[in-house]
């Protein structure tokens, strides 16, 4: 199911004791989705299981984050994330998500597990302003180059202060 709604600048923030949790299939496809992310997402359960979890990407999200997200986890490691998502109505929430490989009793990858709690404000004002920039890097790549051009800019920008990405969201 392609993505056709229309962002709005309506913003719905997250209650300090809210946890979004979604559990998806190695492709990406949601298996779980908990009653918070049903409420924020705006969508049914049932429009929900067996859908992309891209279904809430914000077109504000660079590609770049998303590349850098599935490499970490790929290779088994979990990958924390500032995340700007859209919901059904149009609305948006930012979130703060933990995703992490998730493993059958023999030891197997068998999907992913995505735990995302309200961000501090102060975050998502720095975070955007990455965001922004990854995002006229795409702009000016074109498609065909865009996934390169952003996380070209993030590894500038992480290199020129010194520290990976996980180190910057766990500093911001």
């Amino acid at each position: 199911m392609k993505n056709r709604i229309a962002p709005t600048t309506q913003e719905r923030v997250m209650r300090e004791n809210d946890f979004i949790v979604s559990k998806t299939d190695l492709k990406g496809r949601i298996t779980y989705g908990n009653r918070i992310f049903i409420e924020f997402s705006g969508y049914t359960e049932a429009e929900l299981i067996g859908a992309q979890h891209n279904i809430i990407r914000h077109p504000d999200m660079p590609r770049g984050v998303f590349k850098l997200l599935w490499d970490t986890i790929s290779q088994g490691k979990e990958c924390f994330a500032y995340v700007k998502n859209l919901a059904k109505d149009g609305s948006f929430y930012w979130v703060f998500a933990n995703v992490t490989p998730s493993y059958d009793a023999h030891d197997n990858l068998v999907g992913y597990l995505s735990v995302r709690r309200k961000p501090k404000a102060s975050a998502v004002k720095v975070i955007t302003e990455v965001y922004k920039a990854m995002l006229e890097a795409e702009a000016k790549a074109g498609p065909r180059d865009a996934i390169q051009a952003s996380t070209e800019l993030l590894v500038g920008i992480l290199n020129e202060k010194g520290m990976s990405y996980e180190e910057l969201v766990l500093a911001i």
